[in-house]
């Protein structure tokens, strides 16, 4: 398929706020590019949407992840943990996800997504434990929520930071600043492997990725001095966290809720 010169600005522009989510919360990047693509740059395919969404979103998690690093708000062993469990899951999942309704695999993760929503803002004041670690006693704990995050995001075709996050917080109890950092590493491993698989069926538009990415470099490093002030201030990124959460909720059911009818 080709786009105009129209469209590949919308994507540019819906990129950049794509990666200034991923950079303020660690997730919803991925669950904000679908919409995007399909209802702003007019991609027609709900599987090349998230095909392509899928590698620009890795590839901006992975250019938020150099800045998380760069301030030392990454746990590099809970975050190898958590993404080497999921990547199995992740292709697997992203291998189902293909055989199944676009529209509705976006339905269901809505539906998930509230849930994941009311559990992050009943511990919006929770303010973790900014030396929390991964070993022994709770490496289990974080490669199972690896695992299955891992399954959920290649099934529905998403980096997985909505669950990546509270899976790090659940299982580790760090400070959701911590966890943000740490997730992209996962966000980055679960795209990259949804898209080689979609990429291999035909499901990705590299020259819209490619504009989508080069827009999501510039939001992602503003969304991260974004997370690092809101961080300082009690609850509050959490409670932004699951503000977004409902709210792209909503219009994701809005949206979606025809391929039922």
């Amino acid at each position: 398929m080709t786009f105009d010169t129209v469209q590949y600005l919308l994507g540019g522009l819906s990129g950049a706020l794509v990666g200034l989510t991923l950079g303020l919360f660690g997730g919803g990047g991925s669950i904000l590019a679908v919409p995007l693509m399909v209802y702003v740059v007019g991609v027609p395919s709900a599987h090349m949407a998230i095909g392509t969404s899928a590698l620009a979103v890795a590839v901006n998690a992975a250019a938020g992840l150099v800045s998380h690093a760069i301030h030392g708000s990454v746990k590099w062993r809970c975050a190898a943990l958590f993404a080497s469990a999921g990547v199995a899951g992740a292709f697997a999942g992203s291998t189902l996800g293909k055989a199944i309704d676009g529209q509705k695999l976006l339905f269901f993760f809505a539906l998930l997504m509230v849930g994941v929503g009311i559990m992050m803002f009943r511990k919006r004041h929770g303010s973790g434990d900014p030396a929390a670690a991964c070993n022994r006693e709770n490496a289990p704990k974080v490669l199972g929520f690896g695992g299955l995050t891992g399954i959920f995001s290649g099934f529905f075709g998403i980096g997985g930071g909505f669950l990546i996050v509270p899976g790090l917080m659940a299982s580790t109890n760090m400070a959701i600043l911590y966890a943000v950092g740490t997730s992209l590493v996962a966000v980055t491993a679960f795209g990259l492997t949804t898209a080689l698989n979609y990429a291999a069926s035909g499901f990705v538009d590299w020259p819209l990725a490619a504009v989508f990415i080069g827009g999501g470099i510039v939001g992602s490093f503003a969304g991260e001095l974004a997370a690092r002030g809101l961080s300082k201030r009690g609850g509050m990124l959490n409670t932004a966290f699951a503000g977004l959460i409902f709210v792209v909720a909503v219009y994701m059911l809005y949206k979606s809720a025809a391929a039922f009818v």
